[in-house]
């Protein structure tokens, strides 16, 4: 076999065709690898392979038509097959001959992603897989056009019957959602030819054990048939013609069943087994917060999807099948939406969106739109959207956590007295955790209500009424829990609001607290990116948390018995507090400010009632512009807050999956460079180098 492979890489690399195959193949992916990454910017090697995947179709024909067609049209065929050596050898040794030329391109593209590393972080599992991929489409690709070229003596003819096939097969997902979006029979074996969908997964990150099974086996198949027709030309003129066209085809029939069950097979594979995530998000992989809730459950939970299952969103379909396998309890079902259009109507009044999943479980059900499943940012220079996070899986525990629990509770907002009302992701991050939010006016109730959680007062303004600070005591005094953030603008006398903090040995100062030490600021002084301290609130936490406009809390009753004062933020030893704000003339220190360590974020537990107060001193700190300085820190420290005040068993929730990344920064000498030398300079080299090669042979 090795003399079968010389021989067959010799004429490739004596002849133009090998030498336009690889030049085909470097000025394409090159085009499309400088476009994306080095131009642009993208770290993915995925964009690039994604792009010149259809392009194969077109070039690798150039590379199999020739294999088996020429040398039936000249008739050295027959040398090979009286030749000491087997058919399956001469097949195989053409076969991997091409398969050599093939991963030279590829072993390139390999090389990639370490140049890209030069200029950025690069997610080097998810570029390999996707290289993978591309590589076993390859495989497949060249055993389809090599048995193609054995049907005729024509190269061309081989080379559009290759062509033809291919696009056939790379088509087959569309052309079969035109014959049914439900899927049928017919659909589900048409699928089976789609040869560019197991490369989806590749290049969005999974290592696809069903995919590397389909495409090697689908290889081994087509080897195989070609094996068996040039078998039977061998034998054509044989006295046993008819019992070897017998043969052939009991055996073709054996080869093509061995393949289809193996596949088969490779489907009931566990999801994780069968579909690793190499994503750096850990897009499809359960966190251990998920598995402890399906492992809690003791009742049956049903997840629909509304679409078919054949056009279901694939993230969300993936994600859907891990929860499926890691409990007896769940199910997962899909309802095309165009056979049940009002199907929704059951569980709500508003109709979902196509992909949106419904949670059933026997008392309650809960509906997560799809736009809820992605999360979005907009580009106000372009005002285009694009999707930012995945949160799939924090949507989905969250709402199996809902429809399993009968005891669901409500954290209050309290108004009237100047308070600010918190911004769409808190309040988002308290629906996700299961818990209502509902405004509150004290002076309309007699009492906090029986449900709550928690209450949130937010930077009051104003003071409370004795009354109203007399309800949030009573309250708390029961073993309620409450946030409190403070406002330096609060104006007038607040003593009833300082009341309350009194009760549990906290004292708020007036003013502002200023850094001037610069590690500890962000561009102004007031900017501040305290110390967090190690407490239960703030395990999360992995990065700054910023608070503007604080002030600084005290502990006044460091002597209790009952209290225990946690702090969780503090400023460096080198702040200051400003109490002077109306005749200060300065950012930096003067007389009369007081300077040291200031707490500006503390939380008092009562043993004796259970009470639990935190204290926050900037009512700014849970904020949205303010949390998006610090990439979402200060929305963990609230989440952090509020889920250690209430029932864990209901109040779960998994942050969304980021899909941001850092851009390559290539300076722009190396792209022109890099432009000039892969896409113009690389394969006109090699085009010019076959030439003198394939003439001076001739001229030999």
């Amino acid at each position: 076999m090795k003399a079968i492979i010389k021989r067959e890489l010799r004429a490739y690399f004596t002849s133009v065709i090998g030498w336009i195959f690889l030049a085909a193949f470097f000025f394409l992916f090159d085009l499309y690898f400088w476009a994306y990454s080095l131009n642009s910017g993208y770290p993915y090697i995925s964009y690039s392979i994604s792009a010149v995947t259809f392009i194969f179709l077109i070039i690798i024909p150039i590379l199999t038509m020739r294999s088996i067609a020429e040398d039936r049209r000249t008739k050295t065929d027959q040398l090979l097959y009286t030749a000491p050596i087997s058919i399956p050898r001469v097949i195989l040794g053409k076969y991997f001959a091409m398969v050599i030329i093939f991963s030279i391109g590829i072993a390139f593209v390999c090389f990639c992603p370490l140049i890209m590393s030069c200029f950025g972080t690069i997610p080097f599992a998810q570029s390999y897989t996707a290289i993978l991929g591309v590589w076993l489409f390859g495989l497949l690709a060249i055993a389809i056009g090599l048995f193609l070229s054995a049907v005729t003596e024509s190269q061309v003819i081989a080379a559009v019957l290759s062509f033809g096939v291919l696009f056939l097969g790379y088509m087959m997902d569309s052309i079969t959602s035109m014959i049914s979006s439900s899927g049928n029979i017919l659909t589900k074996i048409l699928n089976c030819l789609a040869i560019a969908t197991p490369m989806d997964n590749f290049t969005n990150g999974i290592l696809d054990v069903t995919g590397i099974v389909y495409y090697v086996s689908g290889a081994i198949l087509f080897l195989f048939f070609t094996c068996q027709l040039v078998q039977k030309y061998r034998w054509s003129v044989s006295s046993k013609k008819i019992k070897r066209g017998v043969f052939n085809s009991t055996f073709v029939l054996i080869g093509a069943v061995i393949v289809v069950v193996v596949n088969v097979l490779s489907y009931q594979l566990p999801e994780g087994v069968k579909n690793v995530d190499v994503t750096n998000q850990k897009l499809y992989t359960l966190t251990e917060d998920t598995y402890t809730v399906l492992d809690d459950l003791d009742q049956e939970v049903t997840l629909y999807m509304l679409s078919a299952e054949d056009d279901a969103d694939d993230i969300i379909a993936k994600t859907l099948k891990r929860y499926a396998e890691a409990s007896d309890y769940i199910t997962v079902e899909y309802v095309d939406p165009t056979v049940s259009p009002n199907f929704y109507s059951t569980y709500t009044d508003t109709t979902p969106t196509e992909d949106s999943v419904i949670v059933v479980s026997e008392n309650y059900s809960k509906v997560i739109d799809y736009y809820d499943i992605y999360e979005y940012t907009v580009d106000y220079t372009t005002y285009t959207q694009s999707i930012s996070a995945y949160d799939g899986e924090g949507q989905i525990t969250s709402a199996i956590s809902y429809v399993t629990s009968g005891d669901l509770q409500t954290v209050y907002t309290i108004t009237g007295h100047g308070e600010t009302d918190l911004d769409s992701s808190f309040t988002d991050a308290l629906e996700k955790m299961n818990l209502s939010v509902e405004s509150l006016t004290l002076l309309t109730e007699d009492e906090v209500p029986d449900d709550a959680a928690a209450v949130i007062i937010n930077g009051p303004t104003t003071d409370f009424s004795a009354d109203d600070a007399q309800k949030i005591i009573d309250y708390l005094a029961s073993g309620g829990k409450a946030l409190i953030t403070t406002s330096y603008e609060a104006t007038g006398d607040m003593t009833n609001f300082d009341s309350i903090l009194s009760e549990y040995g906290m004292q708020v100062s007036q003013g502002i607290v200023m850094e001037s030490d610069r590690s500890y600021y962000y561009q102004y002084p007031f900017y501040l990116l305290p110390d967090v301290d190690s407490a239960d609130q703030t395990e999360n936490v992995d990065g700054y948390i910023m608070i503007v406009d604080a002030q600084a809390v005290e502990n006044i009753d460091a002597d209790s018995e009952t209290l225990t004062f946690t702090t969780l933020l503090e400023s460096s030893s080198s702040a200051y507090l400003k109490t002077n704000l109306d005749t200060m003339t300065t950012y930096e220190m003067e007389d009369g400010d007081e300077q040291g360590t200031f707490i500006l974020g503390a939380n008092v537990v009562d043993s004796e009632t259970g009470a639990e107060v935190t204290v926050v001193t900037s009512v700014l700190t849970f904020n949205d512009t303010v949390d998006s300085y610090v990439s979402g820190q200060n929305l963990t420290l609230f989440k952090g807050i509020v889920s250690d005040y209430s029932d864990a068993e209901t109040t779960v929730s998994i942050d969304a999956k980021e899909y941001s990344y850092d851009y390559l920064s290539v300076n722009q000498g190396f792209v022109i460079a890099s432009a000039a030398i892969l896409i113009v300079v690389l394969p006109i080299v090699l085009i010019v180098l076959g030439i003198l090669i394939w003439f001076r042979r001739r001229k030999a």
